[in-house]
């Protein structure tokens, strides 16, 4: 785990770095699509979404949802990243929630700045916003 400063400027300055977050995009892709097909099946999507266990906890305190219930919100999930509604995410769908998703955070996070904690993770676009952050600041230095 690591501590940043963040601040929406950050989130947003990585999103308008076409190619740097095209390309972290296109890892993240690229390691949930466990079968090497060039898209991300509900299944693929589901595995990835649970293990960031973002329905299951609650400010890091596990919480029971109805099986039901999660298979719901998983489908609704998708749904929103299968935007031509083949019944599979391609990268460029997959992109562009991706974007939406940060254009989210970083209206969320706004211009004040915070210290966040962020898990060890090569593929966390958060930490490869800061990361960019931090190697503007050093550059300027």
């Amino acid at each position: 785990m690591g501590v940043v400063i963040i601040d929406g400027t950050t989130v947003t300055d990585f999103i308008a770095d076409d190619e740097r977050f095209t390309d972290s995009v296109n890892e993240q892709f690229s390691s949930l699509d466990l079968n090497n097909d060039g898209v991300l099946s509900r299944a693929e999507l589901r595995t990835a979404f649970e293990s960031m266990r973002l329905i299951e906890a609650h400010f890091g305190i596990d919480v029971s949802t109805p099986p039901e219930q999660l298979t719901r919100l998983y489908d609704s999930v998708f749904d929103s990243f299968d935007g031509d509604g083949s019944g599979t995410v391609d990268r460029d769908e997959f992109k562009s929630e991706m974007k939406k998703i940060m254009l989210a955070i970083a209206d969320g996070l706004g211009s004040s700045p915070i210290q966040m904690v962020l898990e060890d993770d090569s593929q966390s676009l958060l930490q490869k916003a800061a990361d960019l952050e931090a190697s503007k600041y050093a550059a300027a230095v």
